[in-house]
């Protein structure tokens, strides 16, 4: 008996003496016990899979847009449009009354001298039709267009819109990159986008922000439809790329709120989609031609107390051209338009997109609301007269 008891208090010592020695260990060499574990073959790596399962990794966006950059930036191009210009030297009144009434007189012949204004361009076909601001090219005598490969190439002007201030430009070269346009994904308030171009002369610079709004109207004569974004752009940014974070083309850069206006960071292109459509009419074509009903409009008001919703739909009309396709309608001031042709209007900006949409000469039924009653008429399309060009960033 006391054989046995003694043999369990051995065996209790030499437990205890391992428990604290297995203890002490631990504390030194943390991970030592699932390395001896899994040398035994008690804890495979499958047995870790579940508890991986339970905390997938989160997904983040990309650390690098290089590989976007390595896409589009081949199909970006630096223009340089020479033209002569004619100055006149003026001699300054030394009188200070006749200087501040007059300035100055003129001081010998008037002489001429070469400007060159810097651009950016997009190549959009092999056949080399390169995208660029109409600004950028207009009166040029001259136009260079400096490929990402170095080469130079002389380009032509194939048209021009100046109410969307695109230009299509075509040069012979032979092995032309071609930017991949995004048709399928629209572009959103947050997107992620790059601005490629020739900011200042210092060749192709590439530039991050975000997509800021959509849909921006900056003249309610016109139906423009930009895209605002943050992304920094600069005087010799105009007619280059904005682009997603595929390296897809989204948008034209085209014009700045500057800093004169105390502003920074609110930047303007035009959408893909607007510009694919310009440069179709103008290779078909070499001119856009655009639908016109001969009146103004302004937002339908809503008072505050009516119980309406804020943001009424459709279009109040403010001006009635006299003899224009509106007034041969019968439409009067003050009507409101619901609908053309089978389409809703949601506001004035969008009514200007549809009728600039339809072919001058085209027959569209028209209708809304006059003084609470519904009417319907049917317009006869004309061609939309030229309008004054948008200030754009390099102007």
């Amino acid at each position: 008996m006391k054989h046995a008891a003694g043999t369990l208090a051995f065996i209790a010592r030499f437990a205890v003496l391992g428990l604290a020695a297995a203890f002490v260990i631990s504390l030194m060499w943390p991970d030592v016990g699932n390395r001896l574990r899994q040398r035994v073959g008690l804890s495979p790596a499958s047995t870790t899979a579940p508890a991986a399962a339970t905390n997938p990794p989160r997904v983040n966006g990309p650390v690098s847009y290089a590989d976007a950059v390595a896409r589009a930036a081949p199909s970006v191009v630096n223009i340089y449009a020479n033209k002569m210009v004619t100055e006149q030297a003026v001699q300054m009144y030394t009188d200070p009354v006749l200087q501040r009434l007059f300035g100055g007189r003129p001081a010998g012949p008037a002489y001429k001298r070469r400007e060159q204004s810097l651009g950016s361009g997009v190549i959009v076909s092999s056949e080399g039709y390169v995208l660029t601001n109409n600004h950028v090219i207009a009166n040029a005598d001259d136009i260079q267009v400096l490929l990402y490969d170095g080469r130079v190439a002389k380009a032509k002007v194939v048209g021009a819109d100046v109410e969307t201030d695109l230009a299509v430009l075509k040069i012979d070269a032979s092995n032309l990159p071609v930017i991949r346009i995004a048709e399928h994904m629209p572009v959103r308030t947050g997107d992620v986008v790059l601005a490629i171009g020739n900011p200042l002369g210092l060749n192709q610079t590439v530039t991050m922000g975000i997509v800021s709004a959509i849909g921006r109207q900056l003249s309610s004569a016109s139906p423009e439809d930009f895209i605002q974004t943050d992304a920094a752009i600069n005087l010799g940014n105009s007619g280059g790329a904005l682009v997603n974070s595929e390296g897809e083309l989204v948008g034209i850069n085209t014009l700045l709120i500057g800093k004169a206006a105390n502003a920074e960071g609110i930047s303007f292109a035009i959408p893909v989609g607007n510009a694919k459509r310009v440069l179709d009419q103008i290779i078909d074509s070499g001119h856009v031609v655009r639908g016109w009903m001969g009146a103004d409009y302004t937002f339908v008001p809503v008072a505050a107390d009516s119980g309406l919703p804020a943001a009424a739909r459709g279009a109040q009309v403010t001006e009635i051209y006299p003899g224009g396709p509106a007034a041969q309608a019968g439409i009067l001031p003050h009507d409101i338009l619901l609908r053309i042709g089978t389409d809703d209007i949601v506001d004035p900006a969008d009514l200007r997109r549809h009728e600039a949409a339809l072919k001058p000469g085209s027959k569209v039924e028209v209708s809304g609301l006059r003084n609470g009653s519904p009417f319907h008429t049917e317009v006869i399309l004309a061609q939309r007269p030229p309008l004054r060009p948008t200030a754009s960033l390099d102007g």
